[in-house]
Order: C-alpha cells, then structure tokens, then sequence
C-alpha cells in the first residue's frame, strides 16, 4: 500500500510517484484528501496491471531464451552484443600496450575504500554472492573483470574455462567463490599482497543488465603487518590505472556507515575526475548511517553533492544486507524495499525515490555505461581502421610478394618444412652413410691405433713378436675403448646430417626468418634423444670377429690395404715434419727468401737435430729410445760446438728425428711390399720380405667397414625413426607454448604481421 506522508506520497519498492502532491491552504484541505483517495484508487489499480504486465513479460522473455538455448527455432543465434564487446576487452588487455589501446574503451570501474561495500554492491547487480568475502580481511586481491549479460540460466563461467557454475545451487556458488580466491592467489607474486592481473568472469541471467564491470582491490590508508610494503601504493597504481581510461565509468562506493572525513577514495576520483563527467556515487550501509548519524542532513548533502568536493553523474542510496555473510540475494532486495518503505530519510524527501535501492543503481549505471559506448565506439573504430590502413602500407612496401601470416600461421609452415627435412634424413642413401661413418671412426681412432698399436709393435727389434704384441693390444682397444668410440662417432654423424638439413639454405627458397625456431627444435631434439644402450655390447662382438679375420682373399683387398697403410703414414709424416719444423725454425730457402731467422732455442734444437741425424746415418736399425751413454755422447759433441743443452731437449728432439726416419722406412716398406700378394700367399717362404703391418692395416680397415655398416643399419632402421618421432613431439609442445612461439619467431615481419592479425580481428568483431 502507499503511504501519505507529507507532501510526498511513497510507493513501495522504491518505485517513483508519478508526481508530487503539494499541500494547499487550510481550507482547502477537504478537497484534497478526496483528490487524494481518488487519486490512490487509480494509481494502485494501474500499478498492479502493470506489476502483472511485468511478471508476465519477464517469464515469457526467460521461456523464449530458454527455446533459443536449446535451439527450438533451428537457426543459429549470433553472439550477444556485450559478449562480443566482453571479448575485445579481453584481447585488448592482453595486447601490446604500447598502443595503449586497452584504455580508450568503456567500462565499469568499482573503486571504493576497503570494506566499504562495493563488492556486494557489485553481487546486488549480479544478483549472486559471487565472491569470496572475510570480516575486515582484504579478500579482492586482483581486478575481476565481470560481463553481465541476459541468459535463460543464471550462471558463470571464466574466460578460461567451459565449466558452467549454476548461482541457483549453493555448492556452485561456493565452488565459484573458492575458484577466484584460488585465482587470485596464485596471480599475487611471492613477495607481494595484491596483482594487476586481471581474472575475467562471465554472469547470465533473466533479468540482469548488460554491462562490465571491473572490480578492484580496496583502496587502504595503512599497511598492516603480513602485507607487502608497497601494497597501498600498488593498489594506487592499479586503481589509477583504470579511473585514467577517460572512457571508463567510475562506481565510487562509500561507507554511509563511517564519517564521511575518514574516506581516502573520494580524494582519489575527484583527481582521476575532477569534472565528474563519468562518476557515479553510491552511498552503503545507508541502513546503519541512518541508525548512527546524529545529523539525518548529513546524508541528504552528501547525496545531493554537497559533503564532498567530488563531483558525480548521479547520486545513490543503497542498502547491501545487514552485514550477514549467509544472506541471500533475495532476502537483502526484501530488507532493502523495507528498509527505504519505513526510511525517514525518504519519507522526509531527503533522498528521493529513484536515488534508492540497488535495482534503480544498476538501470543507471546501465544506461550510462552504453551511452558511453555509443560515444566511444565509433571513435575507437576509426582509429582502428586508421591504424590497420598504416599497417597495410607499411606490410606492402616491405614485404610486397610475401603473404601476411601471423605468429601462428608462421610456426605451422615451419613446422612442414621441419618435418619434410627429417624425411629426407631417412633418404640419405647408405653408401653416403658407410662412407662418412667409415671416415669419421678412422679420424677418431687412427691416433691410437698408430700411436698405441702400430708403432710399439714394429719399432722392437724383434720382428717375431709384432703380431702378438698387436693381437694384445687390439683386444684390449675392442674390449675397453672402440665399441664406445663407434657408437659416439654414429650419434655425432647423425647430429651432423641432421644439423645440416635443417639449417642448409635452400636459395630463394629460404626463409631466414625460421632459423632460430629450427635451431631450437635440433637442439630439443637431440637432447631428448637417447642411443640404444645395448649397440655396444653387439659392436664388441662384431668388431672382434672382424679383427680375428687375418687371410687376405684376393689381390685388389691387398692393394686397398697397402693404399690405406699409405695415406696413413703420409700423413703422419707430414705431420712429425710440421712439428720439427717448428722446433728447428725455417730453413736456408725460407731464411733467404723471406728474411726471417731462427731463435736461440731453435738453433740449439736445430743442432741437436743435426746430430742425432748422423747417430742414425750411422745405425739406421737403431732402436727407438736412447740409451744415457748415447745422450751423453751427443751432448759432449753439441758442448764441443758450443751447445750447452739439457738431455731431457735431447730426448725430445730424438723422439721427432727417429720418428720421422721410422715413417719413411716404413713408407719405403709398404712400396716393396706392393708386389707382396704373391709371397703372402704363400707364408713369405723363401723370401726376406715380411708384410705384417699390411695385414694389420687390412684388418683395421676391414673393421672400419663392418662397424660402418652395422651402424649404417642400426641408423636406418632404428635411430632416424627415433629422432623423426622426438622432432613431432617437439613440435607438438612448442605448438602448445606461446612463449616459446613469441621467443623463436621475431623480427619486424612477425610483429607487422600480428599486429594486422589483430587488428582484422577487431574489425570483424562488429560491435
């Protein structure tokens, strides 16, 4: 029923009369007391057809939802209009903000001191307790982002996630309110009390307004001991940050229930706002104000303005509970409606009736927030399309023949040209193998076998003992040292081939831009892959057996194997002459034809050459060490030029001289031994010559080809594979990463094109 009071007539539900009725003269006073009744009959009759209209309109909305939910009318619907406009904001938040983009579009900004109500405020306009809540614990520790929308069910989701909370079953709403306190936790950084991290949450349901709202941490005076230092100048900066969009719709909340004074947040938005051209102020705990202050004309200025030097769009009064954690949504809008009924407040015409109530707060801010988008939209729009224009001239003056392909787009093309070149590993032909491999194991392993093998054995002076000393020292080479030196030289052959197909430039072709991806991807690959442990124990067998085998079948075996002998020694030569050249200096030719000399040092060894030289002119069987009255001799002749030098220079100097004489009379014997087939057929019987170290060069080099191949097999077969299926994988997670992707794919070409990718995004998303 409505009540006279007054000069004003109050209607339940907070609803405005549709005019006032002003008190005449006394004798008037019959006259308007029957206007009045006849006035109230009318009204109330209107009012309950249209409180019925209403109700009816509101159900037959909710069941026309509820059909194109389930797709009764068989077409599809499109996006709704704030969802569309919901999504921008997110992709603008998390673009490049150095276009600072994210801040030239509207949206709701809650700000208030802590505990000042403005998260139930922000839960009245959802019609849910959507948050978590604490008895004067600062509980909002990060923006939430909430998108507010007109659906059949009353529900959330995140913008992460495809779970549905249902807001009409308690256990989902207390699953929601434990999500985002989870969410808001793991986004404040150690160290640290509150995040700029923004959680963004979407509401449907009958009724609600279509709006977004962004609710942010408390503003506080002091910092309390468990927060972090810098919380109250963070939570400045964070608030700061959003009142500054000049878009943005400033929801300024105040406790009704404190003095005025004591409020830090005013301050802040009458900076941010100086004009209040988009502030709305709202008044809490009006309820508990009304109780408490002993002035009821307090209130009335600061609804009308008066109180605070800030400046506001609009003026609210509202009441969110009675401080009950417990409440529901329905039970506080009926202690609201009842509280502004029996309020003096508004009895007394200090607070007018559409100033009341949350319902009447969320038309306005409504209306309000999609005005400003009205404004804004257009203006952003241009300046996207101005935007995007630069970016297409500048793509087509630097890139005029290449297609415009994002980040995404660039790591699949990568990702076939990554895969088409493992396939071609598994096509290198096996010739090409056995010969790398081949080669690759003699270079790793010729310095031992002639260092360790070949030349103990055939400088003693006994030449019976050469094959039992080489059988000793091959099998203990196989057992220890080569199976694993074969399986490394087969992992670093695979790695080089592998190396070279992904970075080979391919002419024209290339595309450099990949490089650094496909570097990644080789180097991911490689490191995740592992070599069959067991390959050694196999080789062992093999290479055993290979090495066991001492009868050369045929001629040309021979000739290969005393071909072999030769490029080894000779190189070997070259090498030991490169050392003593460097110890001795240049010679007579290089002295005077390029004018340089030797040093003290190296005339010393160069005379110390000179003599052992003669010792071996004189013996050239002699064995390979000196003995100390040979050391001695030798240093009692250089003193008797003039030479002071140590026996250990001696010993050195020798080690390179009778190295040196041994390669060449070994080279001299590998040529007698060219036309040797004949007397190794027959065990060399009546003949002097001895071909020995021809069968052990065969032998090796026989090994090397059966190694090389059972690698080249155990490659093919198994190990590409292998490493083709780490390179997918590989791929598969980089595809996941999109840090990864932003590391991996740089330069001015990828970000040009990303920058048109989004900016096409936002012109298709017509708002």
């Amino acid at each position: 029923q409505p009540v006279v009071h007054g000069p004003c007539l109050i209607f339940p539900k907070g609803s405005a009369p549709p005019f006032e009725i002003f008190q005449g003269s006394a004798n008037e006073k019959g006259l308007k007391t029957t206007a009045l009744k006849h006035f109230c009959k009318v009204y109330l009759k209107y009012q309950r057809i249209l409180e019925r209209l209403e109700k009816e309109n509101k159900e037959l909305r909710k069941l026309v939802l509820q059909k194109d939910d389930k797709g009764i009318h068989q077409r599809k619907l499109k996006k709704s209009l704030i969802d569309m406009y919901s999504e921008v904001l997110d992709i603008l938040s998390d673009y490049d903000a150095s276009y600072n983009t994210q801040d030239h579009l509207p949206r709701v900004v809650v700000v208030g001191d802590q505990s000042a109500g403005k998260t139930s405020v922000l839960e009245m306009i959802a019609q849910a307790r959507i948050f978590p809540r604490g008895s004067g614990e600062m509980m909002t520790r990060s923006p939430v982002k909430v998108t507010l929308s007109e659906g059949p069910h009353h529900v959330a989701l995140f913008k992460d996630s495809s779970r549905e909370f249902d807001l009409t079953k308690e256990e989902d709403l207390a699953a929601l309110r434990n999500e985002i306190e989870i969410r808001m936790r793991k986004s404040v950084k150690e160290g640290c009390t509150v995040s700029a991290e923004t959680i963004s949450l979407n509401v449907k349901g009958p009724g609600l307004q279509r709006m977004v709202l962004v609710d942010l941490p408390g503003v506080i005076s002091t910092v309390t001991s468990g927060m972090a230092p810098d919380t109250k100048d963070t939570i400045f900066s964070i608030s700061k940050a959003y009142m500054q969009n000049p878009n943005a719709i400033i929801l300024c909340i105040q406790d009704g229930s404190v003095d005025a004074e004591r409020s830090i947040v005013t301050d802040l938005v009458s900076q941010m706002d100086p004009h209040g051209k988009r502030t709305i102020f709202v008044l809490t705990k009006v309820d508990l104000a009304e109780k408490n202050v002993a002035s009821p004309n307090r209130i009335q200025q600061i609804i009308e303005g008066k109180l605070f030097p800030m400046k506001a769009l609009g003026y609210f009064a509202v009441v969110t509970g009675k401080g009950n954690s417990s409440e529901s949504i329905e039970s506080i809008k009926d202690y609201e409606e009842e509280f502004f009924q029996n309020s003096k407040l508004l009895k007394t015409c200090m607070l007018k009736a559409h100033q009341v109530t949350t319902r009447n707060l969320s038309l306005a801010v409504s209306d309000c927030f999609w005005k400003m988008v009205r404004e804004s939209v257009e203006q952003q729009a241009d300046a996207f399309k101005a935007t995007r224009f630069n970016l297409e001239t500048e793509w087509k003056n630097n890139y005029p023949r290449l297609r415009e392909l994002d980040r995404n787009e660039l790591f699949e093309k990568a990702k076939n040209e990554i895969l088409d070149e493992v396939i071609s590993l598994s096509q290198v032909t096996p010739k090409h193998w056995e010969e790398i491999l081949q080669k690759t194991l003699w270079e790793r392993v010729s310095t031992h076998v002639i260092e360790n093998i070949y030349l103990p054995a055939a400088q003693t002076t006994n030449s019976g003992t050469f094959n039992t000393t080489v059988d000793i020292k091959l099998k203990q080479w196989t057992d220890k040292q080569l199976p694993n030196k074969a399986v490394e030289v087969a992992w670093g052959t695979l790695q080089e081939e592998f190396s070279h197909f992904m970075t080979e430039k391919k002419g024209k072709e290339h595309d450099d831009i990949f490089d650094k991806l496909k570097q990644a991807v080789k180097e991911e690959s490689i490191k995740r892959h592992k070599w069959n442990e067991r390959a050694e124990d196999s080789l062992r067998v093999i290479q055993h057996n290979a090495l066991e085998d001492r009868s050369i079948s045929d001629k040309q075996q021979w000739d290969a194997a005393i071909h072999f002998m030769e490029d080894t020694l000779q190189s070997r030569l070259k090498d030991t002459e490169s050392v003593i050249e460097d110890m001795v200096g240049p010679d007579w030719k290089k002295r005077w034809l390029y004018w340089v000399g030797r040093t003290k040092e190296q005339n010393i060894r160069n005379e110390t050459k000179n003599e052992l030289e003669k010792m071996i002119k004189c013996n050239e069987d002699h064995a390979a060490y000196l003995a100390n009255d040979e050391v001695t001799t030798v240093r009692k002749n250089l003193e008797a030029k003039g030479v002071a030098v140590d026996p250990c220079l001696i010993k050195d100097t020798w080690h390179q001289v009778y190295r040196r004489h041994f390669l060449r009379t070994a080279l001299s014997h590998c040529n007698l031994c060219r036309r040797g087939f004949y007397y190794y057929q027959r065990h060399f019987v009546d003949s002097e010559l001895e071909c020995n170290d021809v069968v052990l060069f065969w032998r090796i080099q026989r090994m090397l080809a059966i190694t090389a191949n059972t690698l080249r097999q155990q490659l093919t077969n198994t190990e590409v594979r292998r490493l083709e299926k780490n390179v997918k994988e590989v791929l598969e997670d980089f595809a996941e990463d999109s840090d990864k992707k932003v590391k991996l794919l740089t330069g001015k070409r990828v970000q040009l094109a990303e920058d048109l990718s989004e900016y096409r995004a936002l012109h298709h998303m017509k708002l």
